[in-house]
């Protein structure tokens, strides 16, 4: 049996551990055979493949982002896009299903691709945290260590010069990487998604923390909504899937907290800083285990699937399960950092 893997959409740390687990395990003790597909659904639509062997994967644990490349493609545009298309490419490179590594997008396609008869496995992949069906997805472990890494600095200029400090962090419409990290950090106010605020609310954590004679830290999510705002800030157009880039509510925020407050304030977006360099020890297990059970799914058949956390157990879930719905910081969540404010 002849096995694709790819990765698509946004990269992370801890794919090419996932890359190592399917390759080490599934040629071992499976005896498959694998190539790798570059660039994301690209590969697929365009039928760009590589070989991909024990030799290819030596190593390949610790180190951060994709081997196979990536790209935000449809399959389903193009000239030689769509499941019929691809399952000619498919055929016509003896290859005999795909492992598909991805977030949201990547697993909606698959999901479809699957449906329209094209044998799919899915590993679920975010720093965002946003998918359901499994309690964590690997790359957000190390981009809550990056980016609390980076608060940690902030809040020691900001001390230096008892400057307000607004770290604008990526999620998504979630705010898994901001509630994170925030409390890592010791925030003063974490700003979410899930939890839209008024700038009155917002300056009166930072006067706060101010009159305490604390350098306020506001941590933010990229999707995070004023009160009153239709949808998250967004000047960066749309992806390949039709989704808005979001970024940039930071610096909107940060003149605005300084016009009120009287307080010297900084934004600093972290940005794509969260998705580089090494994988997390946390991460490297995760990326790997579900590696090794995406070997064991391909052998006994489980196409339309991802493999996914649940505990401390690697289950198999149906693509609908991980998809349509966000996983949302719920409530009880927030309302724990919230008591840490100001």
């Amino acid at each position: 049996m002849k096995i694709g893997i790819l990765t698509s959409g946004g990269d992370c740390p801890g794919l090419n551990a996932v890359i190592r687990g399917i390759v080490l395990k599934g040629t071992t003790t499976y005896d498959l055979e694998f190539v790798g597909i570059r660039d994301g659904w690209r590969g697929v639509v365009e039928g760009d493949f590589m070989p991909l062997t024990r030799h290819e994967v030596k190593g390949l644990s610790k180190v951060g982002g994709t081997i196979l490349g990536t790209s935000r493609t449809n399959p389903y545009e193009g000239e030689r896009g769509g499941a019929e298309n691809i399952a000619k490419t498919l055929y016509g490179h003896k290859i005999d299903g795909i492992v598909a590594i991805g977030g949201e997008g990547t697993l909606a396609a698959a999901d479809r691709l699957a449906k329209d008869g094209i044998k799919v496995l899915g590993v679920p992949k975010t720093i965002d945290n946003d998918l359901r069906a499994t309690d964590y997805s690997f790359g957000f472990d190390t981009a809550v260590n990056i980016a609390t890494d980076a608060m940690d600095r902030l809040r020691t200029t900001g001390d230096s010069h008892q400057r307000c400090m607004v770290a604008e962090v990526m999620g998504r419409h979630v705010g898994w990487i901001a509630l994170h990290a925030g409390v890592a950090a010791g925030a003063h106010a974490i700003l979410i998604p899930e939890h839209p605020m008024t700038m009155d609310e917002i300056c009166a954590f930072v006067e706060s923390a101010h009159d305490r004679g604390r350098a306020p830290l506001v941590v933010v999510s990229e999707g995070f909504t004023l009160e009153g705002m239709e949808e998250a800030y967004s000047d960066k157009g749309l992806d390949a899937f039709n989704r808005p880039r979001l970024g940039g509510i930071g610096d909107m925020l940060a003149p605005e907290i300084e016009r009120r407050t009287g307080i010297e304030t900084r934004a600093t977006i972290l940005g794509h800083i969260q998705r580089g360099g090494a994988p997390s020890a946390f991460d490297r297990v995760l990326a790997t285990r579900l590696g090794l059970h995406a070997a064991d799914a391909v052998v006994e058949g489980a196409w339309g699937q991802m493999v996914a956390l649940q505990g401390t157990d690697i289950v198999r879930v149906p693509f609908a399960d991980a998809l349509g719905e966000l996983n949302t910081v719920p409530k009880y969540r927030y309302d724990e950092a919230a008591a840490l404010f100001g």
